[in-house]
């Protein structure tokens, strides 16, 4: 099974400073990769590993994805070789620029029997990126898979719904999104930071693979962080102290 995961880099949350005029400023905030892709990784080895296929990895962005910490923070979580598509346009791209791309670079990377993506990014969280992504590859496209059975050519995976846990048959090729819970990421030792180093990265620019002009449906007009209030700061005490807590919650 020729398995290739998507995964985004994003700005450290707890860098991240709200200014006075509830704007954000990314300036000390360091690059790391998206914490729901890193459930998206460990699914597409522990695949590779049950079916004795191949893992690679995929992402696009900015320049930062140059950074050799972050391309070995990936490697070393165990896919074989990583392709990455930096280009500053890419910085800020919605979720239909990022699906195109994605879509173009696997298109030249060759076949795949499957992409996984993470349920969301960790700065945007649209949950649009594999939808978008499987249908521009015209393939079957699930999202919210908390479990995954390879059998054969095909896999059985469980979708867990607000009120049932729902059981599919999925073939091949397909997009999956994962979620949170399919899995625990595994933390890379000393030894496979070092042996990250050793594989092969290709790198692309939007010219090589053909999508210099992606059109960009939505436009971002500001980001504002939500206004602060000051705590009540109330006690409540006696035998009515749940009926007010009721009455202060929902008033």
């Amino acid at each position: 099974m020729k398995i290739i995961t998507c995964y985004k880099i994003v700005p450290e949350e707890q860098d991240i400073v709200v200014k006075d005029d509830r704007t954000l400023s990314f300036d000390r905030a360091e690059w790391k990769i998206g914490q729901y892709d890193l459930n998206a990784v460990e699914a597409g080895m522990k695949l590779a590993e049950a079916t004795g296929g191949s893992a690679s990895a995929l992402s696009i962005g900015g320049k930062e994805l140059e950074n050799s910490k972050l391309k070995k923070g990936i490697l070393s979580r165990g896919p074989k070789e990583l392709f990455i598509i930096a280009d500053d346009y890419l910085r800020e791209a919605d979720t239909f620029q990022t699906a195109s791309a994605l879509a173009a670079a696997i298109k030249k990377m060759g076949s795949f029997d499957l992409i996984l993506c993470g349920e969301g990014s960790s700065d945007l969280y649209a949950q649009q990126v594999g939808p978008q992504l499987g249908q521009l590859l015209g393939v079957t496209t699930l999202n919210a898979v908390s479990k995954i059975i390879p059998e054969g050519n095909k896999l059985v995976v469980e979708r867990t719904l607000e009120d049932e846990v729902e059981v599919l048959e999925v073939t091949l090729p397909a997009v999956i999104s994962v979620t949170t819970d399919i899995n625990l990421p595994r933390i890379p030792g000393m030894k496979d930071i070092l042996a990250a180093g050793k594989k092969p990265v290709t790198q692309w620019c939007l010219a090589d693979i053909g999508t210099e002009n992606i059109d960009c449906p939505t436009r971002s007009i500001s980001t504002l962080a939500p206004d602060q209030t000051e705590r009540k700061q109330i006690i409540l005490e006696g035998e009515e102290a749940v009926q007010k807590l009721y009455d202060a919650v929902f008033k």
